[in-house]
């Protein structure tokens, strides 16, 4: 029997929407449904399982942790790709990644769902409401409005027609944003800062590498309008932390919306849970019905593929 562990599946819903049960007694599955920290206590932890189940990036398998890990076998991400994961470290001790298809509709979706939120004040507004308080907020329309896409990929694309749908104009940067590439996708390419200064509504759709840690730092932020609004989906350490809550307690910008962060789960203490005039999510970007039931259901695929010795969406 094949030891299988889900990682930080907080919902607890890996073991009923995956359909483990087509692989009987060959796998004996172990759900953790709340974050392990620290190597050495992910070691311990880990130790049994020849297959393991990563959520995103949610969990770091540096090259140290896999070194500690003699019985595993397989590593299955939800995704196409994971950095947190050191793929060169699997390979070097026989390990195979596998991963999912992703979709782009529910990360999509939140992003102007915290969009409108934060710009219309809709958390502040249904908090007074239930105070017995009364409209003390105005907030922009949409239609006249300028937003700003920091990447155009599948997902910074897919914003465009809602954007237009809405009345917006849409300009977007990334470092080999090609003016073709943007009027193809029905944008207008802009410079960097040139993004930061125009726009009305900051959204970033970037890739998280070392080139991108830190890529919206005290420069951009000083650069947007007092009036402008940043909305973040992609990954936490894309922006500068301590320059975003500067500026919002600063009323540099008019506000965030936020669904990813440099350390997840969110610490209890941690000043962006006070920082005034934003929007926090706890990453449920992909965390939606179709998206789990789409990847649980491969999941269970990519097992199964594994234990007959004919593994698929392998990760190279």
């Amino acid at each position: 029997m094949v030891k299988v562990a889900l990682l930080d599946d907080f919902q607890d819903v890996g073991r009923t929407l995956g359909p483990w049960q087509r692989l009987g007694e060959a796998v004996a599955v172990t759900t953790f449904t709340e974050a392990i920290k620290g190597v050495d206590e992910l070691a311990r932890a880990l130790e049994p399982f020849e297959v393991i189940v990563a959520m995103r990036e949610r969990t770091a398998f540096p090259r140290e942790l896999i070194a500690r890990l003699p019985k595993l076998r397989l590593i299955v991400t939800t995704g196409t790709s994971n950095a947190a994961i050191d793929r060169d470290a699997l390979r070097d001790h026989g390990i195979t990644l596998c991963g999912t298809t992703i979709g782009l509709a529910a990360t999509l979706q939140l992003a102007w769902a915290l969009l409108l939120a934060v710009s219309r004040h809709v958390v502040a507004e249904d908090r007074a409401i239930r105070e017995g308080r009364w409209q003390h907020t105005i907030g922009p329309e949409l239609d006249g409005r300028t937003l700003g896409l920091v990447g155009l990929g599948r997902i910074g694309s897919a914003m465009v027609p809602i954007a237009r749908a809405f009345g917006m104009d849409v300009i977007a940067w990334s470092e080999h944003l090609t003016d073709v590439r943007a009027r193809e996708a029905g944008a207008v390419r802009a410079d960097k800062r040139e993004l930061f200064e125009r726009a009305d509504f900051v959204s970033i759709h970037y890739r998280l590498s070392d080139r991108s840690r830190g890529l919206v730092s005290t420069a951009e932020l000083a650069a947007m309008k007092p009036t402008a609004y940043l909305v973040n989906t992609s990954r936490g350490p894309i922006v500068d932390t301590d320059a975003l809550l500067a500026a919002l307690r600063e009323g540099r910008i008019a506000g965030a919306g936020l669904d990813v962060y440099d350390e997840e789960p969110l610490p209890a203490d941690h000043p962006l849970r006070s920082a005034p005039r934003t929007v926090l999510t706890p990453h449920i970007g992909y965390v939606s019905i179709g998206t789990y039931e789409s990847w649980w259901e491969q999941i269970v695929e990519d097992v199964e593929g594994f234990l007959a010795g004919t593994p698929i969406r392998v990760i190279s």
